[in-house]
């Protein structure tokens, strides 16, 4: 999976926030007291354990916001795999810059690097199957657009970005429009021909009833690999597949073998552990 840096008028919004939420009222006051305002100094981004590194983009720009005479050298880009003590990037210039933007630079380097990290290692665990590993919906409010690329980075792919580019027909649609069938037919008289239309089922039963009606994709919701299996047979190629429902680096290799085409875990983006990374002092 390849991936493009998002572009800076996406990012700067984000970062300018979070500065100005830990600025606050009063900036940094401590910086301000311990550290002369022509001090300079080189420190070093580095990271404390393996993993995948995301987010670099962001770190940088915080430091840039806060003083754009900040220089950084880069050793290991985006996408790049980790081993403890590998420095990322260098970085020199005002020392009290450095200090005030090193927790936002590190808040969104060590989140994102966490989620492309946890999406290789899931990668990695079905590779030899054909399916691909997506996020969901289940992102950080603010922080959709960061953490799918983050996903991207680790090799994964997208699902929707949003409630506008899709149709993903739940359980709680189809209970409230009174049925599979009347559900997809009031979307397919709403949407028009460039929008996939995807519905979850949780039943060989349902999967069936789906199969009569025209869609795009079916989410096969909760179901263990015996059964996701038979969904595979039963839809045999007639539409995407998707296995969904806590899985896990340890499970994912036994639904990928079902011969699914996608496999979406929201964990990813809400829950995955960040990746250790520290801001070192050189001189």
């Amino acid at each position: 999976m390849t991936f493009s840096s998002l572009p800076q008028v996406m990012l700067e919004p984000l970062v300018r926030m979070a500065l100005l939420e830990d600025l606050g009222r009063a900036g940094d006051v401590t910086t301000e007291a311990v550290i002369p305002a022509e001090a300079r100094s080189t420190v070093a981004l580095v990271a404390r354990q393996p993993g995948v590194i995301a987010g670099l983009d962001l770190a940088l720009l915080a430091f840039r916001l806060i003083d754009p005479r900040i220089e950084a050298v880069v050793e290991r880009p985006d996408g790049s795999p980790l081993a403890p003590g590998d420095v990322i990037a260098t970085l020199s210039g005002p020392a009290r810059g450095l200090l005030t933007a090193e927790r936002t630079a590190l808040n969104f380097l060590c989140h994102l690097s966490g989620i492309a990290s946890a999406t290789a290692r899931i990668v990695a665990a079905v590779k030899g199957t054909k399916a691909s590993i997506c996020c969901t919906r289940k992102t950080m409010p603010g922080l959709r657009a960061v953490q799918k690329y983050a996903v991207r980075v680790g090799g994964g792919s997208n699902h929707r970005f949003g409630l506008d580019d899709a149709v993903l027909i739940k359980d709680n649609h189809v209970a409230m429009a009174g049925g599979i069938r009347p559900a997809v037919e009031r979307v397919r008289a709403h949407v028009g021909h460039m929008v996939k239309i995807e519905l979850e089922v949780d039943s060989l039963a349902q999967l069936e009833e789906a199969l009569t009606l025209k869609l795009d994709a079916v989410l096969l919701d909760n179901m263990g690999p015996a059964m996701l299996r038979e969904a595979v047979a039963l839809v045999d190629g007639r539409m995407i597949t998707e296995a969904s429902g806590r899985i896990t680096p340890e499970t994912a290799p036994d639904v990928a073998a079902t011969g699914v085409d996608l496999i979406s875990i929201g964990w990813l983006t809400h829950s995955a552990t960040v990746l250790d990374i520290g801001l070192d002092y050189r001189d």
